[in-house]
């Protein structure tokens, strides 16, 4: 089963993604990874590390603690 935390992680990357209007594509990009690991955290399917979370943040024009008010 999938960990509330993750559920509710994904759901915020994948709401500020489409609030700037990016793509998966798009938003991997700016991060540096490949577009299924952005498919993989909107659909909870990975566990990701702080680093990750903050260049995500970074891309996403957010504040790391940002990505925790969730």
């Amino acid at each position: 089963m999938k960990k509330e935390i993750l559920i509710k992680f994904g759901n915020r990357v994948r709401k500020e993604r489409i609030k700037l209007g990016l793509s998966q594509e798009k938003l991997a990009e700016r991060v540096g990874v490949h577009r299924t690991y952005i498919g993989m955290i909107e659909r909870a399917e990975k566990n990701i590390t702080l680093n990750n979370i903050g260049k995500i943040a970074k891309a996403l024009k957010l504040r790391l603690s940002d990505m925790f008010d969730l």
